[in-house]
């Protein structure tokens, strides 16, 4: 519901404040008087595109405040959220119009943009009018009205939709890979059958790198370990230094063995430890010598292999050590292209059992729309009747259209104002009195129990009076039972059915003109009614209609 409404310097509007209440408030004055500036106000703060010039002469800025109540549950409330604003009971909105035209925003204190107050907008007021175009008028909402005035669950044709979707997304995907995968299938067919025969293993190349190396290597230096192995142990008729050593050895030992040779143990000793080191020296070559030891066609066939890997390697562009990788990679390719056509296969049939139950789903809300649409029209021409409009026919039509996320149908309501006459949109076949009429009569049918909408007419009862002017008031009192509506007219019918009465009125001091609105009393509701009714001069027996009015 919106609570209250604060206007500081926009167009003729100095400084106003209006509190309105539940059900039906009205707003009359004269015509010029200023009524169509409070819409642009309201407008201006839900961020609608208007008037680029809003700022009164002389002001450097206006301003202009709403106060919604939000009751739980109110889809505002979702929109708060979903862009980080607290959620409270109480919304605020404010907008500001700088003299150079700049517009800045606030929900609840909290800096926004117009986009933000647009999509509240969409949940928390909606205008009714001869010109109006976001509402009842726009046939791009038509669907979405027929299907809640049907009560039609549109959340299982979007489910089966989005499967549809997904399941095509998914066949398309599977063609366009199999058709990739077919242009290098020789490639692929070549490459597995070269890399399952030379059978890559990962860090065989590193391995195979330092067998290599170590086989090298003891090619270039074993002549030489196996010299110095000779000249320790000897052979071939050379005693070697172990043969030498022994020697000196015994001949010491001879030479102790005769009178005054005490000087030779300590030498005899070191000889004797010399020779256990010697030993073990000997030991550690002959070992080294038989790592050393190779078949020299290992090295050939490691060469072989080595160099075979790296030129596979250079070929595919990849490091010797990523073959195995790349094998298995290539390996899983050639298999998917091998089995791609049983999966296309199955997923055809997924996208045909999606198909097939959208197609049905489609069917059963195609016929619900239709039995929706002739209730409705049935509806339409009950309310149509008292408002003077009885040889007027108004049809939903409901046609096939191109598949999307809420079925196959268009819907579209049209109107015949006489009998016979071709049937069209209703912005292009009724008239300014008529067209408000039908939209009146419209959003009566269309109501479905509490509307969280604020809704505002403006202008609708245009070109009516008399009885049809009291159909419009009473519809518009039983639209305002379950929701806030705000109405501005001239007609003195609907403004005695009110809750709440504004009067707008034009004044002009010092040379300005501005514009004022202001609650009425009861008493002051009489004279104003009565004004509708008689005009400048108001008499007793107007007075007297309007009581009548006011009392039913």
């Amino acid at each position: 519901m919106l609570r209250m409404l604060d206007i500081r310097d926009i167009l003729l509007i100095d400084r106003l404040s209006l509190e309105f209440a539940p059900g039906l408030n009205v707003l009359t004055g004269e015509t010029g008087a200023g009524k169509s500036i409070l819409l642009d106000c309201l407008g201006f703060v839900l961020g609608w595109r208007g008037r680029a010039e809003l700022v009164r002469a002389g002001a450097a800025q206006g301003e202009v405040t709403a106060v919604f109540d939000l009751p739980p549950g109110h889809p505002a409330r979702d929109l708060l959220a979903e862009a980080g604003i607290e959620v409270e009971e109480e919304l605020i909105l404010r907008r500001v119009n700088a003299a150079d035209g700049r517009k800045t925003g606030w929900v609840n204190d909290r800096r926004v943009s117009g986009e933000v107050l647009r999509s509240l907008s969409d949940v928390l007021v909606e205008l009714h009018g001869q010109h109006d175009d976001r509402g009842l008028l726009n046939p791009r909402g038509h669907r979405q009205l027929l299907d809640a005035f049907g009560g039609i669950d549109i959340a299982p044709i979007r489910a089966a939709w989005t499967a549809r979707r997904q399941a095509m997304a998914a066949l398309a995907e599977a063609e366009a890979a199999l058709e990739a995968a077919r242009k290098e299938e020789d490639f692929l067919r070549h490459a597995v059958s070269e890399l399952e025969a030379l059978a890559p293993q990962p860090g065989e190349d590193e391995a195979l790198d330092v067998a290599r190396r170590r086989m090298q290597a003891a090619e270039r230096i074993r002549s030489d370990v196996a010299r110095a192995h000779q000249m320790l142990a000897g052979g071939s008729g050379d005693p070697g230094a172990e043969g030498v050593i022994v020697e000196a050895v015994r001949w010491l030992e001879g030479a102790a063995a005769k009178e005054g040779a005490d000087s030779l143990e300590e030498p005899m000793a070191a000889l004797g430890r010399a020779l256990v080191e010697l030993g073990e020296a000997t030991r550690g070559i002959e070992d080294a010598l038989s790592a050393m030891d190779f078949d020299p066609a290992t090295l050939e066939s490691t060469e072989e292999r080595l160099f075979a890997l790296r030129a596979l390697a250079r070929k595919h562009d990849v490091l010797a050590g990523d073959l195995a990788g790349l094998a298995e990679d290539l390996a899983a390719r050639l298999s998917a292209l091998d089995s791609s056509e049983a999966r296309i296969g199955d997923l055809s049939r997924a996208v045909a059992e999606s198909e097939a139950a959208y197609d049905a789903i489609c069917a059963r809300i195609s016929d619900a729309r239709c039995e929706a649409a002739g209730r409705l029209d049935q509806a339409m021409a009950a309310e149509l009747a008292p408002l003077r409009m009885e040889r007027a026919v108004f049809e939903t039509l409901v046609t096939e259209s191109e598949p999307g996320p809420d079925g196959r149908d268009a819907v579209a309501f049209t109107v015949a104002t006489n009998p016979g006459a071709p049937a069209g949109p209703l912005d292009r076949i009724a008239s300014g009195g008529e067209l408000s009429r039908f939209l009146l009569a419209l959003k009566v049918c269309l109501a479905q129990g509490s509307d969280p909408l604020v809704m505002i007419f403006d202008e609708i009862d245009r070109g009516v009076g008399g009885a049809t002017a009291d159909a419009v008031g009473r519809r518009l009192a039983r639209l305002a039972e379950a929701s806030q509506v705000l109405v501005v007219t001239h007609s003195p019918q609907v403004a005695a059915l009110g809750q709440q009465h504004f009067r707008v009125a034009k004044s002009v001091q010092d040379g300005t003109t501005t514009s004022r609105v202001e609650a009425l009393s009861p008493d002051e509701r009489i004279e104003e009614i009565a004004r509708m009714l008689s005009g400048e001069e108001i008499t007793p027996a107007a007075r007297a209609a309007a009581q009548a009015l006011m009392s039913g």
